[in-house]
């Protein structure tokens, strides 16, 4: 550990907690910057890692997604917004953090460490064939989340990694590695920080490139969102709107003849004669708003 890159100390560390703070800042925005930019090296990877979980969700299985600590509240982060971005349904998305809920008030350290856990965890939430099981972890060390790849490996689960140092030891269970190779924190093994951001980043590009692939995405509009409040209700109708080319109380008036579907709402716009006609058009299309459309006229 003391040799990994996540743990190593930061060229401008020395002297920080006497400086400014304004100057503290600069560095410390700076960094988190660099740390960004580590993300484009694994476009390549990301992409692979977004095929394997766009297959899963197609064809009925599952995200999982794993970790510690702050690595793991990164994913979970990111798979509690995917139902109501995408319409993914919840029971097609899983969350193992390590202690479960007791870490979402104490981030205890010893969670991380436990293997018995994990894999107790891994046969309670079922994973196996057709699921792609998500691990993230900073060092790419922690035991939970390489006890419970490895589980997902033994029951032909498909495994991405995403880790933050080269030559992680979690890489060797996965079907796709993504390396977020992020420079040294400069509060020193504070992974939050730098690591942090980087997993963030490209969680967020993951689970966006997932959504356009199944059909969720149709000119960076979000059709297939879930419209539960006020905000997102006026959303669904402007989106409507924009796409059809409708006015703003006819877009209402389609989602309510399509029970809050954008893309019904989109295709009985353009001539499908009900909600069931306009579900049928996107089943034949594999749930491609753009192909539907097509396919209509």
């Amino acid at each position: 550990m003391a040799s990994a890159r996540t743990e190593a100390r930061h060229e401008q560390a020395e002297g920080l907690d006497e400086r400014p703070a304004v100057d503290v800042l600069k560095v410390l925005s700076a960094a988190q910057q660099q740390a960004a930019g580590a993300v484009d090296s694994a476009l390549e990877d990301i992409a692979e890692a977004a095929k394997l979980a766009t297959e899963a969700l197609r064809t009925g299985g599952r995200l999982v997604y794993v970790g510690a600590g702050s690595s793991g509240l990164m994913g979970m982060a990111d798979a509690l917004e995917l139902p109501g971005t995408y319409g993914i349904t919840r029971d097609r998305i899983v969350i193992l953090l390590a202690g479960g809920a007791a870490s979402l008030e104490d981030l205890a350290g010893g969670y991380e460490d436990d293997e018995q856990l994990a894999v107790s965890d891994a046969e309670r939430a079922g994973i196996g064939k057709g699921d792609c099981v998500i691990c993230v972890t900073a060092s790419g060390t922690t035991p939970y989340a390489i006890a419970i790849a490895d589980y997902a490996r033994e029951h032909e689960a498909k495994v991405v990694a995403l880790a933050n140092n080269p030559g992680a030891p979690l890489f060797a269970y996965a079907d796709i590695s993504v390396l977020l190779q992020t420079p040294p924190e400069v509060v020193s093994g504070s992974t939050r920080m730098g690591a942090g951001t980087a997993q963030k980043i490209a969680f967020n590009m993951l689970s966006t490139l997932v959504g356009i692939q199944l059909g969720h995405v149709h000119d960076g509009y979000m059709v297939n969102l879930k419209a539960d409040n006020i905000k997102l209700k006026d959303r669904a109708a402007r989106i409507v709107s924009g796409i059809s080319g409708v006015g703003f109380d006819e877009a209402e008036r389609l989602l309510e003849q399509s029970e809050g579907s954008v893309k019904a709402a989109v295709l009985i716009s353009a001539g499908a004669t009900d909600k069931a006609a306009a579900e049928a058009a996107l089943n034949n299309s594999g749930q491609s708003l753009r192909r539907a459309l097509k396919n209509l006229r």
